[in-house]
């Protein structure tokens, strides 16, 4: 009989009345990597809670290493050998990476001192021995926000846990951060460890994890073995009904439709160079490419909110000046930013003044906002795009990851812009949310406009676009056509080295 890290039965808990989680339920062997998933309100969070000790169960029973426990405090996990990599990043950014790593167990020398020498060292070996290329010494403030990632998995990995919960540990990383993690999960469960890895990206379950439990609307669903399910299958568990016949992918476009945005031989030092391409009216196209590549950077300078030193961008013929977004959305573009809770959101403000932000100076009238009008535009907004929520009153932090990522949309349309460029469109959302996104961008495009996407997950370019755009380094090495193209096939170009000749024509005019 199988002796469970974890063995979880009935839990249960309620707020206020209203049911969260209701039936609970999961094992973890040792060795073992378990796909907990669900949409957004499937009661994941909870249940992990419960886990963790942040909240006390209702019902049911929990069982660590076989013994029924039921922990009052995250203190309590702690010590039976439990940590968790959560989703939301929380850095101390004065300290270095070593600090934050070892914070709170840090080495100490004679007299009770820490021992900043030998705390640099452990975290350097660490580091190495995980292959995460982040400078120890470094205050978390000047890393990246990949690196920052980095560092919160080591920190975790570093208390020695047998049981490890990951929630979304890919989600602010690249397809190649995500094999050099794969690979350190691999080494942790050849020696016994436990890992409940949470993940919307589907295809990272199929290559790390070796069961799957569904939770749906709070309660537990089903599990299985991940090599007895195929992708739509579980998509299907996930969101509770059949998925719609994939369509043709967006971007087919006329040659002869309108050029909307003409970038020629674009480049900002060491960031990216000489890049040149071309959006016509229905197009999607995305770029694709390593952590490093220039992608977001790129993206950045053609708005406006990045510098550039070299080359041209047109939007409908106008040449847009460097760093001067607001001559961008004048002229017709709208970007969703990479991090929607740093960039695209104010999470105290109301979802009908979020959305109303870009416009608010054609809503006023004798310099005063009309607030009829707001609402009257937010509220279409919130009907177009499906936003869950009581009222555009409530405050965007309130909502879901999809529901929040859903309003940077509606944000970025209120402009009625002719190009929208999309960084990372869909991190951190459920399944059904992304398929709801990549409706509106599908309709943008067939509304006559065009979109520029950049996402680290090639199952989504490959799914959304008509052309990919490849990255390599910061320049561009090749276009590829999406229906003509696999995973295996861009993760192999964006890998390749990049010739001289490579990089002479890049220009996209297809």
């Amino acid at each position: 009989m199988t002796q469970y890290l974890v063995e979880a039965r009935g839990v249960s808990k309620s707020f206020d009345g209203v049911p969260a989680l209701v039936n609970g339920e999961i094992t973890l062997a040792p060795g073992e990597v378990l796909a907990l998933c669900g949409g957004n309100g499937a009661g994941k969070s909870t249940f992990l809670n419960i886990l963790m000790g942040l909240l006390q169960r209702d019902e049911g029973t929990v069982r660590i290493h076989g013994r029924e426990v039921n922990f009052r405090s995250p203190a309590d996990a702690l010590a039976e050998s439990i940590a968790i990599i959560t989703q939301e990043l929380s850095p101390v950014p004065d300290m270095t990476a070593a600090e934050n790593i070892f914070l709170g167990r840090e080495p100490r020398r004679g007299g009770g001192l820490v021992d900043h020498a030998a705390m640099l060292r452990n975290a350097r070996q660490l580091l190495a021995e995980l292959h995460f290329d982040v400078d120890a010494a470094r205050k978390m403030a000047q890393l990246s926000l990949a690196q920052t990632q980095l560092v919160e998995i080591a920190r975790a990995i570093s208390r020695n846990a047998r049981i490890l919960i990951m929630d979304e540990p890919t989600s602010a990383i690249g397809e190649h951060e995500t094999q050099i993690l794969f690979d350190a999960i691999r080494r942790l469960t050849a020696s016994g460890v436990g890992v409940i890895y949470v993940s919307h990206r589907l295809e990272e379950l199929f290559e790390i994890a070796n069961r799957y439990t569904i939770f749906r609307d709070g309660r537990y669903i089903t599990s299985g073995n991940m090599t007895e399910i195929d992708r739509r299958h579980l998509v299907e568990l996930i969101i509770g009904h059949e998925m719609p016949t994939r369509s043709e992918a967006a971007g087919a476009k006329a040659d002869d439709a309108p050029i909307l945005l003409d970038v020629e031989h674009l480049s900002h030092r060491q960031q990216f160079h000489d890049i040149s391409l071309r959006l016509r009216a229905g197009e999607i196209t995305g770029i694709y490419g390593l952590m490093g590549s220039g992608r977001s950077e790129f993206l950045n300078a053609v708005y406006g909110i990045g510098a550039r030193n070299e080359g041209v961008v047109r939007l409908c013929g106008t040449v847009l000046p460097p760093q001067r977004p607001d001559r961008a959305i004048a002229a017709g573009m709208a970007m969703v930013t990479e991090d929607r809770k740093d960039t695209g959101l104010n999470l105290e403000a109301s979802i009908r003044h979020n959305i109303s932000m870009p416009v608010l100076g054609s809503l006023a009238r004798f310099g005063m906002i009309a607030r009829g009008r707001e609402k009257v535009l937010s509220a279409g907004m919130i009907k177009r795009l499906s936003v869950r929520a009581s009222g555009d009153g409530l405050k965007v932090a309130a909502l879901s990851g999809g529901n929040q990522q859903k309003v940077v949309v509606a944000r970025c349309l209120a402009s009625q812009p002719k190009v929208l460029i999309c960084d990372e469109p869909t991190r951190g959302i459920d399944e059904g949310a992304k398929q709801e996104i990549y409706q509106l961008l599908r309709d943008f495009a067939a509304g006559g406009g065009a979109v520029l996407v950049c996402s680290s997950e090639a199952p989504e370019l490959l799914q959304l676009c008509g052309s990919i755009a490849i990255f390599k380094k910061g320049r561009l090495k090749r276009f590829v056509r999406a229906a003509q193209s696999d995973q295996r096939t861009l993760l192999h170009e964006a890998s390749l080295s990049l010739s001289l000749e490579e990089g002479e024509e890049n220009v996209h005019e297809q």
